[in-house]
């Protein structure tokens, strides 16, 4: 009884705090509707886009693409939501100390995520953009994007490397439980590489250029979270052990 107690107990807590993620997606989502106007005009305002002109080739396009501003705008400000009700949900099993260090994993990861999506707006995609505009002239051929090409692009270049600048607070993450160790990453360094490469690879168009300007990042940050590991377990090795 004490388990099927427990288990109930479990589920209304959960969908509790699935309720209020659910709500704040809602509330984030009318925002993104209402400033989605805004954003694209501030999209479209910017040096790379000016020289661009977006066309739509069906009645939709606009439509679409609002919506999934509104949509894409809605995710990223339920993220810290998110994150921190998954905290809460796994509150009751961690330790004082484990709940305190892993709450600051919330506001670092939404800032890891800002920083990931600003980078790769305000220098990947730009770069990209104009190597791929360089390229159609010097093959002569004639110009005419559509807005829905030119947003799809932009968020598959975005967001992935958003989600990517997540890697050195995970690496840490699952080093502090004891599943990675820095001798683990360095020996696993060259299929690392292979695999950022391939996920490059698939983020970036399929040029030389656009992929290295995904890869290289993407290596970095795997170096950064090898250094951040290795200074962990460093100072964890350096605490002495309690008699």
């Amino acid at each position: 009884m004490n388990i099927q107690e427990d288990l109930v107990n479990h589920l209304t807590e959960l969908r509790k705090r699935l309720l209020i993620v659910i709500c704040c997606f809602l509330v984030a989502m009318s925002g993104g509707l209402y400033l989605s106007p805004s954003i694209l005009r501030y999209i479209k305002s910017g040096l790379t886009a000016q020289s661009v002109e977006w066309n739509v080739f069906s009645f939709t396009d606009g439509l679409f693409i609002y919506l999934r501003c509104a949509f894409l705008f809605a995710i990223l400000f339920t993220l810290p939501v998110l994150l921190y009700q998954t905290w809460a949900f796994v509150r009751p099993g961690l330790t004082e100390t484990e709940a305190k260090g892993t709450l600051a994993y919330v506001p670092v990861s939404f800032i890891l995520f800002l920083i990931g999506v600003s980078f790769s707006y305000f220098l990947v995609f730009p770069m990209m953009l104009r190597f791929m505009i360089e390229m159609n002239h010097n093959v002569g051929a004639v110009e005419t994007y559509g807005i829905d090409r030119y947003f799809s692009f932009l968020f598959s270049v975005v967001f992935p490397l958003g989600v990517a600048f997540e890697m050195p607070l995970i690496i840490l993450f699952l080093t502090k439980i004891g599943l990675l160790t820095t001798q683990r990453l360095k020996s696993s360094r060259k299929y690392a590489y292979v695999g950022l490469a391939i996920v490059g690879s698939c983020i970036s168009p399929p040029d030389f250029v656009s992929h290295l300007s995904v890869t290289v990042p993407l290596i970095l940050l795997f170096e950064i979270s090898v250094l951040i590991s290795y200074r962990y377990a460093k100072r964890l090795t350096a605490v002495p052990n309690p008699t």
